[in-house]
């Protein structure tokens, strides 16, 4: 899992029907510092992350396991909402 920032939605007229009723977001990668650490992508969101939240995020393979349909195509998904960081 990786950490980001919530910094923005994305309203799709149309999407793929394994998406229906699923948000998404625009997430920016940071660094356990909180530092934005890549460039910005989009990602499905399966607990209600707000803006400006600090999320922990999942990618690749793992992604279509957090929804309700496996075989979603997606890259990336939202599952969860850090309430801090101990470093």
């Amino acid at each position: 899992m990786r950490l980001g920032r919530v910094i923005g939605k994305v309203v799709a007229t149309r999407k793929d029907t394994s998406l229906t009723g699923i948000r998404l977001l625009v997430v920016s990668p940071v660094d356990h510092e909180q530092t934005p650490n890549g460039d910005p992508f989009v990602a499905v969101d399966v607990v209600s992350a707000g803006h400006g939240e600090l999320i922990y995020w999942v990618g690749s393979r793992e992604a279509p396991n957090a929804l309700p349909n496996k075989d979603a195509p997606v890259d990336a998904a939202i599952v969860g909402i850090a309430d801090r960081i101990n470093t």
